[in-house]
């Protein structure tokens, strides 16, 4: 199953967007268009649907408050809205489930933040509507979504599973390098990799060796010397660890440990282990840093080469990017494409229109046909700073 569609009102930069949305989708924008943002919608949802600490209140609370989230160019309307459509594929003409949520601020008194509207649709029938009379009755049964709790979700728990299965990954290679030293309390679901070895630590032995050794023979293609890769957990204190080696003159003189490791392994080993982790949902931010082009080039035929794995079921990407190497690749589908443009009020997205559309089709690449467009105007008058 994956989203179809998304539709938003009043959510942070975007005062509406009405967008398709593919297997594989790549949101091209500038700097502050709004892309982590639009990302965040698939994150609210997972938060709100998560069986342990999550819910719709700490899901707004986690952002800020509704102020936060709240489009500033919305102006008397208070709603913020969101609307999913999934489908067993993109191409599928009617939804096989459509949700829908609203919610704003009270408006008097407590100030609290207030379900305006929570609809459930299976395959085209109306199954849950909300507010109902027992809303009515007990507002506050409005803080909290049909998603989070378990008594009410029965009829549509295909929904909140799928929501709270939803994968995030942007390692950060010097938390992970230094989170010995770096100590501190990690944001919840580490989204930055803090505790990547952790994660790795918690796998089933069989799946994370077969996975290592996957993940090796991909870096022994993309990283010079590379040889092997192997999980080995401290003697001393069981802290997991990861160990590469490295060809040399010196038999086992080689073997590396991961706070020896390049920012470009590092990202790219969290890369490919994230492709194979799951089959849920998998949110994509700037996959390209720190890797060379070369690699960040075959990125989109890695993602498809996942998807089609006979042996996995097809899981849904998402990819934020301005990257001219990985939008080079010819292979990326133009309907899976979508532009954020902002403007004066607020951002908008679009998919490839009918002109750029012919142009792909001519053997044209997204670098050369979008890019362009999500480029600021006056970047050249940086140089006379």
């Amino acid at each position: 199953m994956i989203v179809t569609h998304l539709k938003l009102k009043n959510w942070r930069n975007f005062r509406e967007v009405d967008a398709p949305l593919r297997e594989r989708t790549y949101l091209l924008g500038a700097n502050a268009s709004g892309k982590s943002n639009l990302l965040d919608v698939f994150r609210f949802l997972r938060d709100i649907s998560k069986p342990q600490g999550g819910g719709l209140q700490k899901a707004i609370h986690d952002r800020g408050g509704i102020q936060k989230l709240r489009c500033l160019h919305a102006r008397k309307d208070p709603e913020v809205r969101i609307e999913v459509h999934l489908a067993d594929s993109a191409d599928d003409l009617k939804p096989l489930w459509r949700y829908v949520l609203g919610f704003k601020p009270e408006g008097k008194g407590a100030q609290r933040t207030l379900i305006s509207v929570e609809q459930v649709w299976h395959e085209g029938k109306l199954i849950l509507d909300r507010p109902d009379k027992d809303d009515r009755v007990d507002v506050m049964r409005l803080t909290q979504t049909a998603l989070e709790q378990i008594q009410v979700n029965a009829k549509f728990r295909d929904l909140p599973t799928f929501f709270a299965e939803t994968s995030y990954l942007h390692l950060v290679p010097q938390l992970l390098k230094y989170a010995d030293l770096l100590g501190g309390q990690r944001l919840e679901d580490d989204p930055f990799g803090q505790g990547f070895l952790e994660r790795i630590a918690q796998t089933s032995p069989k799946t994370r060796d077969a996975r290592l050794n996957k993940i090796g023979k991909a870096l022994a293609l993309a990283v010079p010397q590379f040889k092997e890769l192997r999980y080995v957990p401290d003697k001393a204190n069981g802290r997991p660890h990861l160990e590469a080696m490295y060809t040399h003159y010196r038999p086992n003189a080689g073997w590396q440990r991961e706070d020896q490791f390049s920012d470009g392994t590092l990202r790219l080993l969290g890369l490919l282990w994230v492709l194979l982790e799951g089959e849920s949902l998998l949110l994509l931010e700037e996959p390209e840093l720190s890797l060379n082009d070369a690699i960040v080039r075959e990125i989109p035929r890695l993602l498809q080469s996942i998807q089609r794995d006979k042996k996995r079921r097809s899981r849904q990407v998402l990819v934020s990017t301005h990257s001219e190497a990985l939008l080079s690749n010819t292979g990326i589908d133009g309907r899976g494409v979508l532009l954020l443009e902002p403007g004066q009020e607020g951002t908008t997205v679009r998919p490839v229109n009918p002109k750029e559309s012919v142009a792909l089709k001519s053997g044209l690449s997204i670098a050369e046909v979008i890019l362009p467009k999500t480029r600021p105007k006056a970047t050249e008058q940086l140089g006379l700073w």
